[in-house]
């Protein structure tokens, strides 16, 4: 059943406690302006192979392939977007989602591509 709850306090808790497969629908990107032409939509999930470029933050700019998705942090990891320690040793750095843009979509699953279409 759905929260019908305005409390805020059930709104946070609610997506604190959501289980993995409703955690997935939170890690949405914005698709850049030629992708939103190509498929009619606006944002989509993000997942491990898309092209991403960074809008927000120290690392704007930027751009590369998602690394990975943490779906219980709510970040992802991008190649190329690293952070480096005091021991010099580099790091990737974590992102959310909604700081990005995804520029080219990994289309191998078919599941993915209908999804797209509906």
């Amino acid at each position: 059943m759905r929260m019908k709850s305005k409390q805020p306090r059930k709104q946070r808790k609610a997506k604190y406690n959501a289980p993995l497969h409703i955690r997935h629908k939170f890690m949405t990107a914005l698709l850049s302006e030629d992708l939103q032409g190509k498929y009619g939509k606006r944002n989509f999930p993000v997942r491990k192979g898309d092209t991403v470029r960074v809008m927000r933050g120290d690392d704007k700019g930027k751009a590369g392939k998602v690394r990975s998705v943490d779906l219980k942090k709510e970040k992802i990891t991008l190649e190329g977007v690293v952070v480096a320690r005091s021991d010099l040793s580099e790091v990737p750095r974590p992102i959310h989602p909604s700081n990005v843009v995804i520029t080219k979509l990994e289309l191998k699953d078919e599941l993915r591509e209908l999804a797209l279409k509906r």
